[in-house]
């Protein structure tokens, strides 16, 4: 049986990077290509917020032909994520329709914070860290993503700034000439008033080692290795703050044509990297770190052990220990949620998302079932503000919350399932469902149809429904949804009736709602009993 290839493509605001890895059995990734092209995606971007026309066009053939070259191995699935560039880019939408007519992909749009933990994953899965706790710094183009932890699944703080390579230097740095010393300290100032609160969680965390990793650090370190740094081979280039300093100012003395000479410099990053340089040297100096290790590793390892790692777990292990589970609940505890109504709001939704695939009303899979209960788990967490309206309060909650494991448009999946549990019809016109396509406001529409019939089983917030069954009935065409109960549950029953307008828009047909009594036998073998567990 052969292993199972796939690929990752880090879209990134200089660079586009490609990985294509085989899943060898005893979980070991052997590489089978690796590529990047410099796109410069957020050129001219971060004046205006938008990707240039020439920009996307680029960015849109690199892709294409990355997937070509994947495709050649027979890598499936391509995963392609957005950072800083494409994230903050008014105009995202238009490049991502790009790229899916170009290269038969879709493009994940990630958060500065989901992106520091795959970088995390990806550089912690390369190195013994020995119970030491390091410091990651990875400076790209548009942003700078931090972590601190200890282990590839353990990490204490994860963090990201808008300050990037191409972002510093196209405010700062103009021209080709040389950069005079008042100029670099400007920027310096600069940087240490953007990294202010970042610097005081990181020494609040505490850490005994730096890495560094992306293009702009590992092209330092090439400079600097030509200046006599500590080469240490596979495990990186060990280079010193004070002549990183000496280094960076030798650069600005240079005019542009004589920096691309220098030796051990990437030519193509020869504009940008006083800035990326800049960045670091003021986040080593305030954090009062002496040396910094370099790292290969970076965003598209970190994609790429995430997808191991979640193909490699059984569903229940994936619900129970991804950080995506882990995510939704510390926001969830952090709102005072009513765990026990969540999690058997939780358990109706699922059961009842079986029950309408198996009767052939959806054909939405595990991801959607999983977002399903993740919209139910938190769907009241906005009466932590105001019982009054709670549903719009859970969608900014869940919307602007950090949230690790998921893009931006799961995220909005997620938001939206749970402004919809109660009240509104989706509508297309509606502003939260504005980042959203057609298919996907549909699928918010299955999915919130319901959780609303599911918030109405337990609208007693007794757990007395211990299983549904559903059945699609003929003359007249309807469905019946019969609640197994422990008790009277009249309440149930009127809650769900009350609930059933968006599902009969939905699946074009009226629900009726029984309840029966169920013996304790059946309510031990009920499949709800298993989906709460």
């Amino acid at each position: 049986m052969s292993q199972p290839v796939f690929a990752a493509i880090d879209i990134g605001t200089n660079s586009i990077r490609l990985a294509v890895v085989r899943a060898e059995a005893d979980q070991r990734l052997t590489t089978l290509s690796q590529h990047r092209e410099v796109v410069r995606l957020g050129e001219g971007e971060f004046e205006n917020d938008r990707m240039t026309a020439a920009a996307m066009e680029r960015g849109a053939l690199v892709c294409a032909r990355f997937v070509e070259v994947a495709r050649g191995f027979g890598a499936n699935p391509i995963v392609a994520l957005g950072t800083s560039a494409v994230r903050e880019a008014t105009n995202r939408e238009e490049f991502i329709e790009k790229v899916r007519r170009s290269a038969g992909i879709e493009v994940r749009v990630i958060s500065g914070v989901e992106e520091a933990r795959l970088i995390w994953l990806g550089v912690a899965s390369g190195i013994e860290l020995g119970g030491r706790k390091a410091l990651l710094i990875d400076i790209g183009g548009g942003s700078t993503e931090m972590a601190v932890g200890s282990a590839v699944g353990d990490y204490s703080m994860l963090e990201s700034m808008k300050l990037g390579a191409i972002r510093i230097s196209n405010r700062f740095f103009q021209g080709e000439g040389p950069i005079s010393p008042d100029k670099l300290e400007e920027v310096c100032r600069y940087i240490q008033n953007v990294s202010t609160q970042a610097v005081r969680k990181i020494r609040e965390a505490g850490f005994d080692i730096a890495l560094g990793s992306a293009g702009t650090i590992n092209a330092l370190g090439m400079v600097m290795l030509h200046r006599g740094a500590e080469n240490n081979g596979r495990n990186g280039i060990a280079f010193r703050t004070a002549d990183l300093r000496e280094t960076l100012e030798m650069l600005c003395k240079l005019p542009l044509h004589e920096r691309r000479t220098v030796p051990g410099m990437d030519p193509q990053r020869a504009d940008i990297l006083p800035g990326g340089g800049a960045i670091l040297l003021t986040l080593l100096e305030e954090l009062g770190i002496e040396k910094i290790t370099t790292s290969d590793r970076g965003l598209r390892d970190g994609i790429l052990l995430d997808h191991l790692l979640r193909e490699e777990s059984t569903l229940q292990q994936f619900q129970s220990q991804s950080v995506r589970r882990r995510s939704i609940l510390q926001l969830a505890r952090a709102c005072k949620f009513e765990e026990g109504h969540a999690l058997h709001t939780a358990a109706l939704a699922l059961r009842l998302y079986d029950e309408t695939h198996e009767l052939g009303l959806h054909s939405y899979g595990d991801t959607s079932r999983e977002l399903l209960e993740y919209a139910a788990l938190v769907h009241d967490i906005g009466a932590f503000l105001s019982h009054s309206n709670h549903q719009k309060h859970a969608y900014y909650l869940v919307r602007y919350s950090d949230l690790l494991g998921f893009d931006d448009m799961e995220i909005d999946i997620i938001a939206n399932v749970a402004y919809y549990h109660r009240k509104a019809i989706p509508k297309k016109r509606h502003e939260n469902l504005a980042g959203l396509n057609r298919a996907q406001i549909k699928r918010v529409s299955v999915l919130a149809a319901l959780l609303r019939i599911a918030e109405g089983l337990d609208r007693g917030h007794l757990s007395n429904v211990r299983d549904i069954r559903l059945e699609q009935m003929k003359h007249p065409d309807r469905l019946v949804l019969t609640l197994l109960c422990t008790s009277s549950c009249e309440l149930e029953v009127w809650g769900a009736q009350n609930n059933r307008d968006l599902l009969e828009l939905t699946f074009g047909m009226p629900l009726e709602i029984c309840a029966e009594p169920c013996t304790p036998s059946e309510n031990f073998h009920s499949p709800l009993a298993a989906e709460r567990s």
